[in-house]
């Protein structure tokens, strides 16, 4: 037999892995702790342990929770990777024949749709043995629908998952931008204030409600002003108006991209900072594995960000 050659030496194992990704996910070490069936100082230290090791800062303590560092978000993505492959290797050793495994998966956010079948294409290919069927009619409500075991998996990013009956993981971020025409008067400006939003009319397409309270409270904080928002349900619609210098359009930096390069409008930030959303993905336990295969690859896959202002 060869001799197998030196394997570099790593400062992290496994459970730091998993304390790592759990953080990210529950944004808390009180929430991480109840994932991991641990006590949330013995989260605390386990985190403290894993920075020491790396010589890094992962998190950033805010009042909102832990937000990951680039360094964190570069572990976060890696680590997903290694459990991921770690899982298919065991399971290819424990069962080398296994059958192919179908999920059925719905967006939380129609903005989703807009790349992810033609992503599901290329995860064919990725995720080999993994069969994804689109549930679109589960769109509006999906968390519901996973506990029922009506659908699989979901991508989500405003609901909330009740922990205690299903799975999640952070997945990446995206940015609701705000579009105007390029002869708009607010074209000129760098950055847009909230005062600029009370001043003109909204576009937007219908969206739950829960992402409405999301947006007000990103937005607005406590207050609730009067908005004068039109929701048009096609995305034509609302960038054909937004052309017209008819209002300012409340987009997915996904589906404004393409629209941005031909030129005629352009993307704006508010003053206060870009208006990010986590998706994550929720999933019943018993299809964890396949669900986690699932998130690895869609991590690789995600639309590249849009460059604004």
């Amino acid at each position: 037999m060869k001799d197998i050659a030196p394997l570099p030496s790593a400062r992290l194992d496994v459970k730091d892995l998993r304390v790592v990704l759990a953080l990210a996910s529950a944004g808390t070490t009180a929430q991480a702790a109840s994932l991991l069936h641990l006590t949330q100082p013995a989260v605390s230290r386990a985190l403290l342990v894993v920075e020491e090791k790396l010589e890094t800062r992962l998190f950033d303590r805010t009042p909102r929770g832990l937000l990951p560092t680039a360094a964190g978000k570069q572990l976060i993505t890696g680590a997903s990777r290694l459990l991921v492959e770690l899982g298919d290797l065991e399971q290819c050793v424990r069962a080398p024949t296994s059958l192919p495994m179908r999920l059925r998966l719905v967006c939380g956010c129609y903005t989703a749709y807009h790349w992810l079948p033609s992503t599901l294409l290329t995860l064919r290919q990725s995720v080999p043995g993994l069969e994804i069927e689109l549930a679109v009619e589960h769109t509006k409500d999906p968390i519901p629908a996973l506990v029922e075991g009506d659908i699989d998996v979901a991508l989500v990013t405003t609901s909330t998952i009740p922990r205690e009956k299903l799975g999640s993981r952070a997945l990446f971020t995206d940015e609701l931008v705000f579009v105007v025409a390029a002869t708009h008067p607010l074209a000129r400006k760098k950055t847009l204030t909230r005062a600029d939003l009370l001043a003109h009319t909204l576009l937007s397409s219908p969206t739950p409600e829960r992402e409405g309270h999301w947006f007000m409270n990103n937005v607005f904080g406590r207050e609730r002003p009067r908005l004068r928002l039109e929701r048009l349900p096609l995305t034509e619609a609302i960038l054909d108006m937004t052309r017209a210098g008819l209002g300012i359009a409340i987009l997915s930096e996904w589906i404004s991209a393409p629209h941005l390069r031909g030129g005629g409008l352009v993307a704006r930030r508010l003053d206060s900072g870009p208006l990010q959303r986590t998706w994550s993905i929720a999933y019943r336990r018993q299809v964890e594995a396949p669900a986690l295969r699932l998130a690895s690859a869609l991590e690789r896959l995600a639309p590249t960000r849009l460059a604004v202002g």
